[in-house]
């Protein structure tokens, strides 16, 4: 059932990344880059079991954020990624910083949210970091390997860029988030395990968006250019 649901969830995210594509051009991926970015931070807090493997449930999300990267790298040019990877980092700071300071209002004796809000948001700060320096080094190193791969291949093989990208920078970003936040809380052989689990998963969405990419090629919308 899991299996199911979430080839769906990743298929619907992903059709949703290229239909704001072609519909608000490249403010339409800033706004899914903070969109899935913020959503994916709560979304990891659960854990699923997904082919055989015990997962978070962020990766799809967090994985799409990658695939909008490419996108506007693609269409717009490495100037407009760093753009919205240096968004994305912006907002995701601000969404923790602002949810903190409003666990910290007092709740109305009848209110029923702030255990709830605490048990999401109450995160700890090794998490958060983690989260964070993850993020911008990956994110950074997927922009830079997307455009070394397109000058190489002098703009060709567009699947060769989007995933030589992509899986490099997802098992950066897997590694350094499960050693700030992992590393010395878990048993060595266990860590080992989540962060093999973590990057197959990322690994498949990385893979899964494939198609999408060239999809998007072919319904640009009137703002794109190449660069």
């Amino acid at each position: 059932m899991n299996e199911a649901l979430w080839l769906g969830f990743a298929f619907l995210d992903l059709v949703m990344v290229v239909v704001v594509f072609r519909f608000f051009g490249k403010q339409g991926l800033f706004a899914m880059i903070v969109f899935n970015l913020i959503l994916c931070n709560i979304q990891v807090l659960k854990t699923i079991e997904l082919f055989g493997l015990t997962t978070t449930l962020g990766n799809i999300l967090y994985a799409s954020v990658f695939f909008s990267t490419d996108l506007l790298g693609e269409h717009y040019g490495r100037e407009e990624a760093k753009k919205a990877v240096l968004l994305g980092f912006l907002s995701l700071i601000l969404a923790v910083t602002y949810m903190q300071i409003a666990l910290f209002f007092t709740p109305a004796v009848s209110d029923f949210a702030q255990p709830h809000l605490e048990a999401i948001f109450g995160v700890l700060p090794r998490i958060v970091l983690a989260s964070m320096v993850a993020y911008i080094v990956s994110q950074w190193h997927d922009i830079w390997a997307f455009h070394f791969w397109k000058a190489r291949t002098g703009g060709k093989h567009l699947w060769l860029r989007n995933n030589a990208s992509t899986l490099v920078s997802q098992l950066l970003d897997t590694v350094i988030f499960c050693s700030i936040a992992f590393l010395g809380i878990f048993p060595m052989d266990v860590w080992i395990q989540i962060v093999i689990s973590t990057y197959l998963i990322k690994l498949l969405v990385g893979l899964l968006d494939t198609p999408f990419m060239y999809l998007a090629a072919r319904i640009r919308p009137r703002d794109a250019v190449h660069s």
